[in-house]
């Protein structure tokens, strides 16, 4: 059974932890997150963004997720990523989703407020949940694209204001991160300072968005095996442990599993040339991606968190 994401990320506020938020658009990757989920007996959030969706299908990947769900003996959750609008919202709460984010921060404080609380009572009508967000993070990924000069940071007082308006269940706040996997020019500098007076007023669980690690060691991998990725930096795992203490139960991770996808896929076919069955190259990928996922769910802490 898939269960919304409110009770976890509220059990995972109690308890100084966050929950590993995971994007897939196929079966491959969603074996592979809920496998290693399951192996560390961790809850797991697996989220499709709507160009995954227009991919693969809402039919589809719903029935993929929750076929996979119904296997493990781990709390799942099936979460839209970056619901554009109220349309996007009430499609996937009618398709079986069971969390879902609006994502309105492009819009005045007044009109992200008013979009979603329409989206909130839709969600109750299902009994899902709702993830918010309030600041604009830079960087562009998948059908989201946020130039500098439109990104914003997330102020304290609006974000308790917003939250109190809206009867949000989840917040996704602005903290210096940024979508994709060229984040940082050096090392990630996140505003610790702006994170803890956000959690010292909100009560509701906080998000971080754009937190991939963007590793050293898959960014290598992949220029080794012919790809080109250059000065591309993410959030340091020290930084999301502190993070984490400060507050953020739910952490999102889309870019790092492309990423490891695309390194061990290169590297794979690089070193066997001969051979041609798609199982066999998937498997490679999917076991690498499994690799990953448990090391990250580590650093949230959410082992026997289920």
């Amino acid at each position: 059974m898939l269960v919304n994401t409110k009770s976890m990320l509220k059990k995972a506020q109690r308890e100084g932890y966050a929950v590993g938020a995971f994007n897939t658009s196929n079966l491959e990757f969603t074996k592979a997150i809920i496998r290693a989920a399951e192996e560390l007996k961790s809850p797991v959030i697996i989220q499709t963004s709507t160009s995954a969706i227009n991919y693969a299908g809402i039919n589809e990947i719903q029935s993929i997720v929750s076929s996979v769900a119904k296997k493990a003996k781990i709390p799942v959750a099936l979460h839209l990523d970056h619901g554009p609008d109220l349309f996007w919202a009430k499609k996937c709460l009618s398709n079986g989703y069971t969390s879902v984010m609006i994502d309105a921060s492009s819009l005045s404080f007044k009109e992200n407020v008013s979009v979603t609380k329409k989206v909130v009572a839709s969600a109750k009508k299902f009994g899902a949940s709702v993830e918010a967000e309030l600041g604009a993070l830079q960087g562009i990924e998948d059908e989201v694209n946020v130039s500098s000069s439109n990104a914003f940071l997330t102020d304290p007082l609006d974000a308790k204001k917003f939250v109190e308006l809206t009867g949000c269940d989840s917040l996704a706040v602005a903290i210096g991160t940024s979508h994709g996997p060229y984040k940082f020019k050096d090392k990630s500098n996140l505003d610790f300072s702006r994170l803890r007076a956000i959690r010292d007023l909100v009560k509701v669980p906080l998000v971080l968005h754009g937190a991939s690690s963007i590793p050293a060691k898959v960014v290598s991998k992949t220029q080794k095996f012919g790809g080109k990725l250059k000065n591309a930096h993410g959030v340091s795992d020290s930084d999301l442990r502190k993070a984490v203490k400060l507050g953020v139960c739910k952490v999102n991770i889309d870019s790092d599993l492309r990423l490891v996808f695309n390194a061990s896929l290169r590297e794979f076919l690089s070193l066997n040339p001969g051979v041609y069955d798609p199982r066999t190259i998937l498997s490679f990928t999917n076991d690498a991606i499994y690799e990953f996922v448990k090391q990250k769910i580590r650093v949230l802490g959410s082992v026997n968190k289920a």
